[in-house]
């Protein structure tokens, strides 16, 4: 902690967090996709136009092809079907030129919560924000109300899914401290700035 401040800052081990991310999905799943060869990590971020967070990158190369994590698990990277890309590509493309843009450029949907939800991470900020997108209570207008930061990083958001401490849990509720997301304040200013 540094003098003045009101926070801690926690360093993960991110090699050590992708093993138990793979043991754990391993343990979840049993049989799992492959991992993605860096070849087709390279076409995915050609076909996007920008590098994957270095994390992401990692779980699709060293764990498997999606299939793993919370709830709906991650989507595949590339493919037929709801992929990150093709999610990402289409989201992007409803975005472009329109008075009221719903995605930003640079945030990747990595899962689908059900109900139009997504589970996306920001491949523009340094830690990988997980962001939420919930477009249930949209009523016209600006898409930023729809925007949530779930997790400041890729890396925290996995702790939290790997201790089961995450707001989608069935016990969240029950617990003392449930850390739900917050409305991302970058929305606006991300939803204009690229459309």
């Amino acid at each position: 902690m540094s003098a003045g401040s009101d926070s801690i800052t926690v360093v993960i081990d991110i090699d050590d967090l992708v093993q138990r991310i793979a043991i754990r999905a391993g343990a979840d799943r049993g049989c799992l996709p492959g991992p993605v060869a860096g070849a087709r990590i390279a076409e995915a971020e050609a076909q996007l136009g920008f590098a994957l967070h270095p994390l992401l990158a990692r779980l699709y190369g060293e764990v498997a092809d999606g299939g793993f994590g919370p709830e709906y698990q991650l989507l595949p990277l590339l493919g037929p079907g709801s992929t990150v890309v093709g999610e990402y590509l289409a989201r992007r493309e409803a975005s472009v030129g329109v008075e009221h843009p719903e995605w930003p450029e640079g945030v990747v949907p990595i899962l689908t919560w059900g109900c139009a939800m997504y589970a996306g991470v920001d491949c523009f900020s340094e830690d990988g924000q997980v962001l939420l997108f919930e477009p249930n209570p949209y009523s016209g207008g600006s898409w930023d109300q729809c925007w949530f930061l779930d997790s400041v990083g890729l890396a925290e958001w996995l702790e939290t899914w790997l201790a089961g401490t995450g707001w989608y849990e069935e016990d969240a509720f029950d617990r003392d401290d449930p850390i739900e997301p917050r409305p991302w304040e970058q929305a606006a200013r991300r939803l204009s700035s690229h459309a």
